[in-house]
């Protein structure tokens, strides 16, 4: 029995000369949630708007729920929540009317969609601003209540588009809690975000896509391990020629030596203990050592050495190289 719950295969998109997709592959077994991080134009909203039925495929071919989303696309509405990245809700209207209206757009019962509307708004903790309008809530509070929306008709599908983007640090873990919250429920969630820290913390496989192309797909620590592991870092007292010869045992690649010569920087195989046994060397070589630090990959790295970008937004993105670092051959 086919246990997944959204799947894709070739999926191709064209907008006159441009190409939007070129053949792309996406699978989300029942229950779990898949990151999918891009670029700006790489294609992710493309995908995300044929696999809810607001866009045909031009090859290819995909499935929610069990249902063609070209010839089934109703059916396949039947079974998904879809929060967009710019609020669908009314401004004019409070937070239980907007629900109200969703559920009832949704197919339920008048009463049905008051008492699923009431288990939304305590469920969000948006209770006691349920019957004011909407220009009077905040960041946070409008991301939930779009999100509460998307949750009326109780889908087995939820797609999540950029969920936390603008929203403060507590506003986004509050909302990390809700997204746990769904899946322990057993919903099955597509998330795109422009936050690589949150498809790390929330994803069970992480799709990259770039011009139209899944570059790379698996866990977050499968992607991490493509990047060469760990990553050394050693800042002297003052330089020393011979530094870098003596860090070369305990490396993975090139020794990088800054400029003036006090911060060296090497790939490195992550091992408990080598940040001791590297000051013990130089010590040993009397070269005097004022830090050391062994880093492990992020998904910065990864997206960094992936696409060549950093995430648009993403307040962790990774900087440039550094331009005064040298490289030691080995």
């Amino acid at each position: 029995m086919n246990d997944l719950m959204i799947e894709a295969h070739g999926l191709g998109k064209r907008f006159g000369e441009t190409v939007a997709l070129d053949g792309i592959d996406l699978e989300v077994p029942t229950g779990a949630i898949l990151g999918v991080l891009g670029p700006n134009g790489a294609g992710k909203s493309t995908a995300v708007r044929i696999l809810t039925t607001l866009a045909t495929p031009d090859a290819g071919w995909a499935r929610v729920a069990g249902h063609d989303v070209v010839r089934e696309a109703r059916a396949v509405q039947r079974k998904i929540g879809v929060t967009a990245q710019d609020a669908t809700i009314d401004e004019v209207l409070t937070g239980r009317q907007n629900l109200v209206m969703v559920g009832r757009l949704g197919g339920l019962r008048r009463g049905d969609a008051r008492a699923r509307a009431v288990e939304l708004l305590d469920r969000f903790d948006l209770t006691d601003a349920a019957d004011r309008v909407l220009k009077g809530y905040s960041g946070g509070m409008r991301r939930r209540l779009d999100l509460a929306a998307g949750l009326m008709t109780r889908p087995p599908v939820l797609f999540l588009d950029e969920p936390t983007t603008g929203l403060d640090p507590i506003s986004r873990a509050r909302m990390w809690g809700v997204i746990r919250e769904l899946i322990a429920d057993g919903v099955t969630l597509l998330l795109t975000t422009q936050y690589l820290d949150e498809a790390d913390e929330l994803a069970d496989r992480i799709v990259v896509i770039d011009h139209g192309h899944v570059i790379a797909n698996g866990t977050a620590a499968d992607l991490k391990a493509q990047t060469g592991g760990a990553r050394l870092e050693v800042t002297l007292s003052e330089p020393h020629p011979a530094a870098a010869a003596t860090l070369d045992p305990f490396v993975a690649g090139a020794v990088h030596v800054s400029h003036d010569g006090r911060r060296l920087r090497a790939p490195v195989r992550s091992a408990g203990g080598l940040a001791t046994t590297i000051v013990r060397a130089l010590d040993g070589a009397g070269i005097t050592v004022d830090d050391v630090e062994v880093h492990q990959p992020s998904l910065d790295d990864v997206f960094f050495a992936l696409t060549g970008t950093p995430v648009e937004g993403d307040p962790a993105a990774p900087a440039a190289p550094d331009a005064d670092l040298e490289v030691t051959p080995r």
